[in-house]
């Protein structure tokens, strides 16, 4: 039975879905205003792990996985600017190109770390979902939960006597510790939007653009204003009208409005970076409990932080690396993959290249190795049951990797040791049944090269060994001595 370590009690639990053989999984995606980086790639190939687990114990697995292309402010909480909106106009483009670009720049990213992904609608966009969030804020609206300002509706924290349980803080440490505050309208610093305004007080642009620049007794237009001229008053692209207004969603409502409409409430587990722990999904459950009268989701696992060279990424820093940059670097994206499997997910996990290099350089080695096994047949079943076992035991992996190791190194039939093999890979996600019996074709040019190298080598020319070497080297190959020779694999 998968064991799993549960946010919201804080203990190792059994995980037992509410309907047997079947789970509903939601995973808080991106934020689609630039690439995601290795930090973010991290918990989806932990999140893809954790469903691959569940299929490979017999489930059946509903994921859901957002896409945030409107309200995610660049404060993250509810002042700022909209990320898209900010990147769209720093790039002259339109806020719709620039989510469908890095929504497909995410999705290729995925496919590439074997990341499976929902289908549609599954895969889901807030921008496609506006109506339920609309539904949602109305139904808290109606239970009392909601005040206006103007900027935006508001959720009334203190409304919500469990505030906080789930971060472990109570209202008022929450409220001491918080950011300090630029809307002196908030009835609480915890307090967060539902719904932003486009205009002050929810109006049309029209009515807001007549009273700035015609006056009435309310507000009168400066000279300042006047000069500046209505062209200068920022249109919002992403907007829609709503009973309060026209506007768009605060960031929080998507998750739970979407949850629900796909795996209704509660659903078993819900999924996402450490960060989301004391703001975005304490929100989420407070929202979407208030409005149902039931939890949100029976489990919470949360990965943990990716430092790079032991500092936090920053783009002062200059450290924050996308998939991209590995691939430039020459690096197998499922390289990455293999060296996130390394730590386990409630661990913070160091990066380095020279880190990459040696989960490349391992990935390589079991590549090279299972090239010259036979067909897969029978299986080793000790190994396959401690292989599960260590992933049951709150997704182990490290652990898992080790019996994987061992069962390469084994001295039992190599295919019983390949049908093996690819069962785990059906939780690894590493593709190695595409080198599975599958020896390598060398080059004549390659192999007439090794050869000359070996008669350097016996002469003890080691000059001309190591020039060969670097020819060998430069086509794409590389030469490992062995006791039993010159070994030949590809680069």
């Amino acid at each position: 039975m998968l064991k799993i370590w549960n946010t919201a009690t804080r203990k190792l639990e059994d995980f037992i879905p509410i309907n047997q053989g079947r789970v509903g999984m939601y995973t808080c995606g991106p934020t689609v205003y630039w690439n995601a980086h290795i930090g973010n790639l991290r918990t989806y190939v932990l999140e893809d792990i954790l469903e691959r687990v569940l299929e490979y114990n017999g489930l059946k697995v509903t994921r859901v996985l957002n896409i945030t292309d409107v309200g995610h402010l660049t404060s993250d909480e509810d002042q700022g600017e909209d990320k898209v909106e900010k990147a769209a106009a720093k790039s002259g483009k339109t806020a719709q190109e620039i989510a469908n670009e890095y929504a497909t720049r995410f999705i290729s990213d995925a496919l590439k770390l074997n990341i499976k992904l929902p289908a549609p609608p599954y895969l889901c966009r807030a921008t496609e979902h506006i109506p339920v969030q609309i539904e949602l804020i109305k139904i808290l609206e109606k239970k009392g939960y909601t005040y206006k300002t103007s900027d935006g509706i508001y959720f009334d924290t203190s409304k919500f006597t469990t505030y906080g349980s789930f971060s472990g803080q109570r209202l008022e440490e929450k409220e001491e510790g918080a950011r300090i505050e630029t809307n002196p309208e908030k009835k609480h610093k915890t307090d967060f939007a539902l719904w932003k305004f486009s205009y002050p007080g929810g109006v049309s642009r029209q009515e807001y653009l007549d009273s700035r620049f015609h006056g009435n007794d309310d507000q009168k237009n400066t000279s300042a204003d006047a000069g500046r001229g209505t062209r200068d008053i920022a249109q919002r692209q992403m907007e829609w009208e709503s009973p309060w207004g026209l506007g768009f969603p605060g960031w929080h409502v998507e998750c739970s409005a979407m949850s629900r409409k796909y795996l209704g409430q509660p659903f078993d587990i819900h999924c996402g970076g450490i960060d989301h722990i004391p703001v975005h999904h304490e929100n989420e459950i407070a929202q979407s409990e208030a409005a149902y009268g039931t939890r949100l989701a029976n489990c919470w696992l949360h990965m943990a932080f990716l430092l790079v060279e032991d500092q936090k990424m920053s783009k002062s820093l200059g450290n924050v690396f996308t998939l991209s940059d590995v691939i430039k670097r020459g690096f197998d994206p499922l390289a990455l993959r293999l060296f996130f499997l390394g730590a386990h997910y409630r661990q913070i996990q160091n990066f380095t290249w020279e880190a990459l290099q040696a989960a490349q350089n391992a990935l390589q080695k079991i590549r090279n190795e299972i090239r010259c096994w036979d067909e897969p047949s029978g299986g080793c079943p000790e190994e396959e049951a401690d292989f599960i076992g260590a992933f049951n035991d709150d997704l182990n992996a490290p652990k898992a990797l080790a019996v994987l190791w061992k069962l390469i190194s084994s001295d039992k039939p190599s295919s019983a040791k390949a049908a093996s093999l690819l069962k785990m890979d059906r939780i690894l996600g590493l593709s190695l049944a595409d080198y599975i019996a599958k020896p390598i074709e060398i080059p004549e040019e390659i192999k007439s090269l090794s050869e000359k190298r070996e008669i350097a080598r016996s002469n003890k020319n080691w000059k001309e060994s190591d020039e060969l070497r670097k020819e060998i080297d430069s086509r794409g190959w590389l030469v490992e001595d062995t006791s039993e020779g010159q070994k030949i694999t590809p680069k």
